[in-house]
């Protein structure tokens, strides 16, 4: 493992929650990526993460997942942690780091021990309470339903009962302590909402919600006999119960008045046998101001926050429902977003001059696709990256669905700049095709382009169709391939040698050499001759180093956009326009803090590009170098390799595979007096690099302003999409190979993979 070297995603600020299977997932917060190898030291590894999120290094700890194991978190804390680290995630190019703050727990007064956990919080009372975990995730959102009241039992209630939604069982509210006193006090303040015979209110809304307060903060359920714009009856839910209210509107005027009341209960303790009254506008009212502080505030807390505040049971479901209005109030309809789309397209062509933006609709006015690319992003493109891009996508959850296909590139320090980005209503082949359509007329350029994308997304023809007119090359994404190996094997495979298979795959593609990736091969073929012929069948001309024609610059995944999509998943339960801004702030963000940064910089590469070259010139200095009278070299050390400077070769690939010297060509270049910085890619320099971050992003003004221009494309209307989100938990896509860490189904009859012994031919046969 000599040399290997992975990127490391950086996470600070969010939140571990636990999924139902037990996994652990992060939520929230900032990322940084940093390159990583054997060679780096913990404390210097240590000092720069602290550095990335402006954090005391003595107060954080470093923790990671192992490859296939989300349940338990791995602490870094010396040298050989570290390694450990990069040597679990060999077959993969990037590992997830969690940068954790350690805050110091003042002293409880009930001399409790001290403790500092990511996952403990000091109460007010100054006693040491755990986080919530097993929290539960949103669930499908159900068709409107009129906002009539519903009733919530008191004490007597089965706090496990739950509600049945459609294609799965929605978990039981959180059980809460039964003291009714401690609980009622948030209500007090209701009490005296309604007074009594003469009493106004503005409007007909104003008296209901005084009336519905009332009844929470005195414990009993009511019904309405008439409820109209105009008049309101309403008496005890409580059968034989002699209170009633009845108000209807002053002549003349908007105000509600209160014409009759009894307000004497004869029903035995109203909170033991009737209940209390609530509507989910009113949960809606309640969670609203806590929505805006924690955005993730989940259904689960907010049962157990209303039990404690007010004594109110609610279930799931109602917490949901009323955690859904509450989101729609402040950010504004789905529906609505979808039909400012037009308007938001323009201003931001209006606002960053040189953008494409631009959408399109299906033949019933419904939502199809959007696309959006700015000027800043296209101008440091061809400017200042390297002519290749990263193709890949992922899902939205929200209340639409739909997916995210994004085109990202890699800067001249090696890290992600978005290009453009794509709102689809599902991923398809046609949508891809369309996607690289407005992607090629938005670049304008003949400059040849190499591709990074999946080989079975419909790109494969549409790269070659579309872009036809120049010299394009389509590199096969690795982890895509593999991931596709290990679906399509049928033999029975243990995990253990699904884990070589994909090891020697990967193995494969980076050897530089035919002889390199023939050694693979063999390895492979040993293993199973199924993958090797499947293997020889994907045209290795199209992934592997040895036989690509293409300039990819050893970048082998398509996934390097990570950041990036995690930009977009973190925005994806906002409206459309809100979510499209979400991400072009984060852009904005991202181009600022970078030119910023690179104004600070005293070297002629890049920082990660400085480096590397500095660590190849420490290789070259054990090599031999024999002088030949033309640019022609040979260079010995434990291979003998062959260096030309006319053409910036060496026979080892190195040089052109990253577009930096390799040892064998630093030595040759020393040993005549030059300078490696001269035979660099000019992508790799700080100057190269600040003209990729030269132009800015600007913000886009309110789609409520009206338009200067009478365009034409304002004028279409867009309504949502017909998909909604499914029944049941959104599943989540997950970065890198997934498919050779799960565990395969075996029959225990005739232990073939596949199917279990209740679904086994064989068994029934014999049955």
């Amino acid at each position: 493992m000599a040399g290997k070297k992975v990127i490391a995603i950086c996470q600070s600020g969010g939140e571990f929650v636990t999924e139902e299977d037990g996994s652990l997932s992060y939520r929230g917060g900032d990322a940084h990526a940093m390159e990583i190898d054997e060679q780096i030291k913990y404390n210097d590894f240590r000092m720069e993460v602290a550095e990335m999120f402006n954090s005391n290094v003595d107060n954080i700890s470093v923790k990671y997942f192992l490859p296939g194991n989300r349940k338990t978190l791995i602490t870094i804390s010396n040298d050989k942690d570290l390694k450990r680290m990069i040597n679990f995630h060999g077959s993969s190019s990037t590992t997830d780091i969690y940068v954790l703050a350690e805050e110091i727990v003042a002293p409880d007064v009930s001399n409790m021990p001290a403790s500092r956990s990511s996952r403990t919080t000091l109460s007010e009372a100054g006693v040491l309470v755990e986080a919530p975990l097993n929290v539960i995730d949103d669930i499908n959102q159900p068709a409107d339903m009129l906002d009539t009241p519903f009733v919530i039992l008191g004490d007597t209630t089965n706090i496990d009962d739950h509600i049945e939604m459609p294609g799965e069982m929605a978990p039981p509210p959180l059980s809460v302590g039964s003291n009714d006193e401690k609980h009622i006090k948030a209500a007090q303040q209701w009490q005296n909402n309604i007074t009594g015979v003469g009493q106004r209110f503005n409007s007909v809304h104003e008296f209901r919600e005084a009336l519905r307060k009332y009844a929470i903060a005195n414990q009993f359920a009511f019904r309405y006999k008439k409820n109209d714009s105009h008049r309101v009856t309403v008496k005890c839910k409580s059968e034989g119960c002699p209170w009633r209210i009845h108000a209807s509107r002053l002549a003349t005027t908007q105000l509600i008045c209160i014409k009759k009341m009894n307000a004497t209960h004869s029903c035995e303790g109203a909170a033991v046998t009737t209940g209390h009254q609530a509507t989910r506008s009113w949960v809606a009212s309640i969670v609203k101001e806590k929505l805006k502080v924690d955005p993730n505030y989940k259904p689960k807390d907010i049962v157990k926050d209303i039990k404690q505040e007010f004594g109110i049971q609610l279930n799931y479901f109602q917490a949901w429902r009323g955690k859904e209005i509450a989101k729609e109030q402040l950010q504004g309809s789905y529906k609505e977003a979808y039909k400012q789309l037009p308007v938001f397209c323009e201003r931001i062509m209006e606002t960053n001059p040189g953008s494409l933006a631009t959408f399109a609709t299906k033949e019933d006015s419904s939502f199809h696709r959007l696309f959006v690319s700015f000027h800043a992003s296209l101008h440091g493109f061809l400017q200042g990256c390297r002519p290749l891009l990263f193709l890949d996508s992922i899902s939205l959850m929200s209340k639409y669905q739909g997916a995210l296909l994004a085109a990202t590139a890699a800067d001249g320090n090696d890290e992600v700049f978005p290009v453009a980005f794509a709102v689809v209503d599902a991923e398809t082949d046609d949508n891809w095709h369309w996607f690289l359509l407005q992607l090629k007329d938005a670049l304008s350029t003949a400059r040849n382009i190499t591709f990074v994308a999946d080989r079975e997304k419909g790109l494969r023809e549409s790269i070659a169709d579309i872009f036809h007119d120049i010299d394009v090359h389509h590199g096969y994404c690795i982890r895509y391939l593999s991931d596709q190996l290990i679906r399509d094997l049928k033999g029975q495979f243990s995990h253990e040698v699904k884990r070589l298979l994909v090891e020697d795959v990967h193995a494969a593609a980076y050897a530089p050499q035919t002889e390199g990736f023939e050694r693979c091969l063999e390895s492979i073929k040993s293993i199973s001759l199924e993958a090797y012929d499947w293997l020889m069948q994907s045209e290795p001309v199209n992934w592997a180093n040895a036989f690509f024609s293409g300039a990819r610059y050893n970048h082998m995944t398509s996934n390097f956009g990570e950041l990036f999509y995690s930009w977009a998943s973190d925005a994806h339960e906002l409206p459309i326009t809100q979510m499209v801004d979400a991400v072009r702030g984060k852009v904005m963000e991202l181009i600022y803090t970078r030119r910023a940064n690179s104004n600070q910089w005293l070297t002629r590469l890049t920082p990660s590009m400085e480096e590397k070259l500095e660590k190849e010139s420490l290789k070259s200095q054990s090599l031999q170098v024999l002088i030949s009278a033309s640019n022609k070299f040979e260079v010995r050390g434990d291979s003998i390799e062959f260096v030309n400077l006319d053409h910036w070769d060496c026979s080892c690939k190195g040089w052109q595979l990253t577009g930096l010297p390799c040892c064998h060509a630093i030595a040759v270049i020393s040993c005549l007096g030059h300078i490696p910085y001269d035979y660099c890619s000019r992508y790799f320099t700080t100057d190269i690099y600040r003209l990729t971050y030269s132009e800015s992003i600007h913000p886009v003004t309110s789609v409520d302003r009206p338009m200067h221009n009478g365009s034409s494309q304002c004028l279409v209307t867009v309504t949502p999409p017909p998909t909604r989100r499914p029944p049941g938990r959104p599943t989540t896509k997950r970065f890198g190979s997934q498919e050779a860490a799960k565990r395969q189904l075996q029959c225990s009859k005739c232990k073939a993979t596949g199917h279990n012994k209740s679904t086994c031919k064989e068994f029934l046969l014999e049955c």
